[in-house]
């Protein structure tokens, strides 16, 4: 038997992962004095209620080796293989604590998604299809994870730059001069870092740089897992996106699946961000 085992910064919370057969490790997240287990007991809308009520960032911690050899050790009690999918190496030393902790296990296996929300969410989704197919072994799933994962594209529109501001990764000059204009930074998962992908003056001409870039990235794999993701309290944003790229989806499937993004990146982009991951033609 093969069991997966995914970190909530693919916004995986505990209802789903249950639902869909796959096991949870929950990634802390503090305000101030109070520590929460990421979609375990803060859901995302409550985390949107929390960060927006809030003068300071929330701080997220990597997962520890101890949290996943206590996982590991359970998942594999009944002889199962165990694959791990965790948020990108270039983002968190959660994957190193991961390789540390398999390392004490036989058939345990750590994958690097090299990616974050709904672009580790898709990896996911496709190890899933693999295990449910039950061609592969663990260690053949592990490579083809590992060699698929590269032609995943995450790309995101930000509503505002004051989260980035709060974070320390831009000025406050540059924030204000944003939010003055009114200035769209377009960003992508590249390398398994964040990059400025663009900017852009309003949302409409947000949501074009991002069809464009989608297009430039080669298009979409329809035969793959795909999907979109929003921040907030509100999926206006989300919406608005979808008539404004109706091109993309109308002759390619019937319903496009969206999901509210969590803690993990929710924390740096805020509320207002929209955004699509897919494996890229």
């Amino acid at each position: 038997m093969i069991k997966i085992l995914v970190d909530s910064a693919s916004d995986v919370d505990l209802q789903e992962a249950e639902g869909a057969g796959v096991y949870l490790i929950p990634i802390s997240v503090r305000f101030g004095d109070e520590e929460y287990q990421d979609g375990i007991n803060l859901t995302h809308r409550e985390f949107f209620e929390k960060l927006i009520e809030s003068d300071e960032l929330p701080q997220t911690s990597q997962i520890n080796e101890a949290a996943f050899a206590e996982k590991f050790e359970f998942l594999t009690a009944d002889g199962s293989d165990v694959i791990a999918i965790t948020l990108s190496s270039g983002l968190s030393g959660t994957y190193n604590s991961a390789v540390r902790a398999a390392k004490n296990f036989n058939g345990v296996y750590a994958v690097d998604s090299l990616n974050a929300c709904i672009g580790e969410r898709i990896l996911l989704q496709y190890a899933m299809r693999l295990v449910k197919e039950g061609v592969l072994s663990a260690t053949e799933i592990v490579a083809e994870l590992d060699k698929s994962k590269h032609k995943i594209q995450l790309l995101a529109v930000l509503d505002t730059l004051q989260y980035l501001r709060k974070g320390g990764r831009i000025s406050s000059v540059a924030a204000f001069a944003g939010e003055l204009l009114s200035i769209k930074p377009v960003v992508s998962v590249v390398g398994g870092e964040v990059r400025l992908a663009g900017k852009a003056m309003g949302s409409k001409k947000g949501n074009n740089l991002l069809t464009q870039l989608v297009d430039k990235c080669g298009g979409i794999d329809f035969s793959m897992p795909y999907a979109l993701g929003y921040s907030g309290l509100s999926d206006a944003y989300l919406q608005k996106y979808l008539r404004d790229s109706e091109k993309l989806w109308k002759d390619n499937t019937d319903s496009v699946p969206a999901y509210m993004i969590g803690s993990t990146i929710g924390t740096h982009v805020g509320p207002g961000a929209i955004a699509v991951a897919f494996f890229a033609k």
